[in-house]
Order: structure tokens, then sequence, then C-alpha cells
């Protein structure tokens, strides 16, 4: 069985309850935040208190820009309040987000993920067992936890730890020490085969745990209309995104999996130059099919199982859920899934 989640869109916190409340109803197993304009965890509390069943997840929120102890704190919270549904997905962004948009410092960030990560076990040990908080490394160090500022234990599992990436540190990282690995939306089956899997798998190894114990969860870029017309718009839309995603040095990898070394770099200098539409040109329609599923509107639940089922655990398509609007629809794609 297929998970499938979706995303809380940015706007009012107003509309979470009702967006999550619906969500649940039809039948989604996941309701997740992003860090773009908005916080990515307050929403979830509001979440939490109208809703039973769903999941509720960050994915994702950027590290670096808050100590370990502060996500500690906030994630032991929603655990705890969401009595167990409390997904937490952290990620490192891009240097340039790090440094221009956070004013924080960019310092080898899969180390110090790692370091986060750890840190995170050592905090909720000390509040869940009781034992001293004792953790040193190189970029965190907790020593400091007396009963004043210890939540104490709670009555639910920890908060499972899922991390985003791409390239080979991550994805060793993931099987070593995480509970789930976001994948990036710009994926693809064969790099998923060739690539994510293997990798995590060796990560899992070196702790002595197997592939399954870690969740994968994958967006999935969509091109659907009941028409060449609304196709066509779709098609115009996703290049675009994919051209955004494929313009950063960092993702050149999963480009080079597939031959195309050549489209990063030039998709970099478009955008350094700000010619956004010349960008999307150069998305072909091989690179288009590659990361995105295409097809009638029917027949996308069916292609979306297809291209995931035995692959992922989790997949989210990218596509806004608006309550009240094809909720047939959305309760198809869910059915297909779930069988």
């Amino acid at each position: 069985m297929l998970k499938l989640d979706t995303v809380l869109l940015p706007g009012s916190i107003a509309k979470v309850a009702e967006t999550a409340r619906a969500a649940e109803r039809l039948g989604f197993d996941g309701l997740m935040t992003a860090e773009t304009s908005h916080d990515p965890f307050l929403p979830l509390m509001v979440a939490a208190e109208h809703t039973e069943r769903i999941e509720l997840g960050t994915s994702i929120a950027v590290a670096f820009p808050r100590s370990p102890m502060i996500t500690a704190h906030t994630a032991w919270d929603l655990q705890d309040y969401s009595k167990g549904r409390f997904l937490l997905g952290v990620g490192t962004q891009v240097k340039g987000h790090n440094e221009k948009r956070f004013s924080v410092p960019w310092v080898s960030p899969g180390p110090r993920l790692r370091e986060l990560v750890e840190s995170l076990h050592a905090i909720w040990t000390c509040w869940q067992d009781g034992k001293r908080l004792a953790y040193t490394g190189k970029y965190y160090q907790f020593s400091l936890m007396t009963p004043f500022f210890s939540p104490g234990p709670i009555r639910t599992r920890r908060p499972p730890i899922y991390i985003a990436g791409v390239n080979e540190y991550m994805c060793r990282l993931a099987g070593e020490l995480c509970d789930g690995f976001h994948l990036h939306p710009l994926n693809s089956t064969k790099y998923i085969d060739e690539v994510i899997r293997p990798l995590v798998a060796e990560g899992a190894a070196n702790t002595h745990r197997e592939l399954s114990a870690i969740t994968l969860a994958a967006p999935c870029f969509v091109v659907m209309g009941k028409d060449d017309a609304e196709r066509e718009a779709a098609s115009s839309a996703v290049r675009q995104q994919i051209a955004f995603y494929a313009s950063t040095r960092t993702y050149r990898a999963v480009l080079e999996a597939h031959g195309w070394s050549e489209l990063g770099p030039k998709l970099h200098e478009c955008s350094q130059k700000g010619a956004w539409d010349e960008m999307a040109g150069l998305v072909t329609d091989d690179v288009l099919d590659a990361f995105s599923v295409i097809g009638r509107r029917e027949e996308i639940p069916g292609l979306v199982k297809k291209r995931f089922d035995g692959r992922v655990q989790r997949v989210s398509l990218y596509l806004p859920f608006v309550p009240g609007t094809d909720e047939d629809w959305w309760q198809e794609v869910i059915r297909t899934l779930h069988a």
C-alpha cells in the first residue's frame, strides 16, 4: 500500500482546521507543511486539534536556523498533543537560503545535519528515560538539562525523524540514523532504483538495519488535463518547475544519472540572467517524462501507483488540495494507492 500525503497550502492559519478535517475525511494519510512563506510547525498544532487519525509532518522545516533544542521541544509537544501522529521532517536547504534568507552560516551541511539528528536523539532520551544529557559534537554541544527545563516523558513513541536530500551523503545518513527520507521533487524511477534505494540501504546496513526500516517519501509532478489544451498548460507549468530545480548545482547528480550533465549548467546560466522563459524551453519531452507523471485525468491514479509502488512508501502529488474541489478524484487516487 502506498500512503498519500497532501501539502498544506501557505495562507491564513484560519483555514488550517477546515483543510485538515477535509483531508482526514477523504482518507489522506498525511498532512504536511513546508517552510516557505509561513512557519511549518504552528499550523500543525491547529491541525492536531481538529483531527484524530491523519499523520502531521513538516516536509520540511529548515534545519540550521533553529537550535536542535528548540526543534526538540517543538516536536516533543506536537507529538504529545497529537497522540503520536507527528513526523519531524528537516532539511538543510541550500547555501544561499541559509546565508541570505536565514542569516546562518553554511558549514559542512552533511556532518552538521548528522549531529543535529544525534542531538535530537540525545535530548529525547534525556527527557523520556531520565538519562543525563551529554552530547558533544563539532557543531553542537548539550550538557545542561535540569528538571525545571525538561518536559519529561510522553505517552507515545518519540517523533520519527525524516531528513530530506538528493546526494550520496544524505541518502546514507537517512539509512543510518533516521526513520524516513524525503526525496526531492526532482526524482525519477531511474534515480530512485539506481541511487537512492541502494545508498539508503548501505547506510541502514551500517547500523544493522534493513532498508524496510526507513520510509521513503516522494513528491510527484503531475501533467494532466481533460484535453490537449489543458495538458499543454500543465506541461508548461511543470517544465518551469523542473527547470527551476534543475538549475541548482546541488541537484545535478540527478541529471547526470540520465546522461543530461550539460543541462544543469545551461539552466543555471539562464537563472543567473533571469531568463526564466528560456529555461522552460530547455526541458525536453524526455526530461519532462522522466520527472513527472503524464496522462489523462482518469489515468493519473494508476500511473502514480505504477511509478512508485514497491519503490517508496509515501507519495504526495505536486497539485493543490482544496476542500470541496475535485474530492471524488482525490478519493479515487487514495483508493488506487491504498489498493
